[in-house]
């Protein structure tokens, strides 16, 4: 069974990660900002699409499909960024055994490596609270 039944669900869950981000760690808000990339994140099983827009000085989240062009797109199964958000699999993991779709450089992918690391500090408190 799914983590996640809705995308409504899940977009609850990450708006509430990303809003909750930048004071957990600005150092990977600005390591986001300083990239000056653009990630857009879908999930499948349910379907969402973030994108996170690293071309201002503050970091722009946007839920659903977006205009903008990304540098990255990442493309996974929403069981396995629960999975990742719960340090249960490491991202570079994940995308060397192939359940991860990266389009894009990886090297420049890396620079949004924190906002996940940050994340997993964030993610348990959040499931424990919309549970």
């Amino acid at each position: 069974m799914p983590v996640y039944t809705s995308s409504e669900q899940l977009y609850r869950v990450l708006r509430e990660l990303f809003r909750r981000l930048p004071e957990k760690d600005p150092a990977a808000v600005r390591s986001v900002a300083a990239s000056r990339l653009v990630l857009r994140m879908r999930t499948s099983s349910p379907v969402v699409e973030v994108c996170i827009n690293g071309k201002h000085n503050t970091l722009q989240i946007i839920y659903g499909a977006a205009t903008l062009r990304p540098d990255i797109e990442l493309e996974l199964p929403a069981d396995l960024l629960h999975a990742i958000l719960l340090s249960e699999i490491s991202l570079r993991k994940a995308h060397a055994s192939g359940k991860i779709r990266l389009r894009g450089p990886i090297w420049r992918a890396l620079s949004f490596e924190p906002v996940f690391t940050a994340g997993q500090l964030i993610y348990p408190q959040i499931l424990a609270e919309t549970a």
